[in-house]
């Protein structure tokens, strides 16, 4: 058999009188809305009302409660991890997923700072900083929707996971010789915050002016 031959064999197909035809190229399918990755995003948002009802049962200060509370918010900041792992691993990433995972994680987040600040264990200020950049950071998704979805980015991440941490410290009921450690932690946190919100605004410029572009044909 000819090199031309083999060529032929290999990449395209006979029909009943041995013209040869083209290859099939299998046709992607798409990724479904509801899948795995995606459930797990919208149970971390059923999780928050019961984490809510959970840090003001017993007036915030009962120690049940309030680990109960810590509990329910660790396992549903636990989801944030899976459902990202989920997505990458199985191919199951979407535009609804992208959107939905960072708005379930700013849910969660501003809810247990809300709890805290109204219980008087954090003061409203640090509240109020990450609740702005968190909504101005949706606001900007949406601002700059038709022209792509803004990712998490590596940053984000990281935010996410610092205000898990301090958030978590804070829930927990620790004696006050540890308050530092809440202090330095929510320092951490309010920094990313800040440094992250700021890169966010870059980026989503940068997105829209590149959709202008291309949508002007320049």
């Amino acid at each position: 058999m000819s090199a031309a031959t083999s060529d032929a064999a290999a990449g395209e197909g006979s029909d009943p009188v041995g013209k040869a035809v083209p290859a099939q190229v299998p046709v992607p399918t798409e990724v479904p809305t509801l899948n795995l990755a995606n459930l797990l995003t919208m149970s971390r948002l059923a999780m928050v009302p019961l984490f809510i009802a959970a840090l003001f049962a017993g007036d915030g200060s009962d120690t049940f409660w309030r680990s109960i509370a810590t509990a329910l918010f660790a396992i549903a900041s636990f989801t944030d991890q899976v459902d990202g792992w989920v997505a990458r691993k199985y191919g199951l990433i979407t535009d609804f997923g992208k959107i939905a995972d960072p708005i379930a994680d700013k849910a969660l987040i501003g809810a247990a700072l809300i709890g805290l600040s109204a219980l008087g264990e954090l003061s409203w200020w640090v509240t109020i900083v990450i609740a702005v950049r968190e909504i101005g950071v949706t606001v900007l998704r949406f601002w700059v929707i038709r022209h792509g979805v803004i990712p998490a980015s590596r940053g984000g991440k990281a935010k996410t996971l610092t205000q898990i941490a301090a958030i978590t410290a804070y829930l927990l009921p620790l004696p006050e010789s540890v308050e530092i450690v809440r202090w330095v932690l929510m320092g951490l946190a309010i920094v990313l915050t800040v440094v992250t919100g700021l890169d966010y605004v870059v980026r989503a410029v940068k997105l829209r002016a590149a959709g202008l572009r291309a949508a002007s044909g320049s």
